[in-house]
């Protein structure tokens, strides 16, 4: 028989979006923690990502503002 492995799992939160993360590794300084959103709206000139995903991460934030807007409740 083998035994099932536990992973135990880390849950951070991004100190400028406040959003909430989950991994299995344990972070040296949760404090200093951002998101991949939050990096690259601090480093602008670092953006490497294709064309076709800054358009559609414009698109998925102008969408959720736009129900922000119409006062949708969004879940917490």
């Amino acid at each position: 028989m083998s035994r099932k492995k536990i992973k135990k799992i880390y849950k951070y939160e991004c100190t400028m979006s406040g959003e909430t993360f989950k991994t299995t590794a344990e972070a040296k300084h949760p404090d200093e923690l951002v998101s991949v959103k939050a990096y690259y709206e601090l480093h602008p000139d670092k953006d490497d990502r294709p064309q076709d995903v800054k358009i559609r991460i414009k698109q998925d934030d102008e969408a959720l503002a736009s129900l922000a807007a119409l006062g949708t409740p969004t879940q917490n």
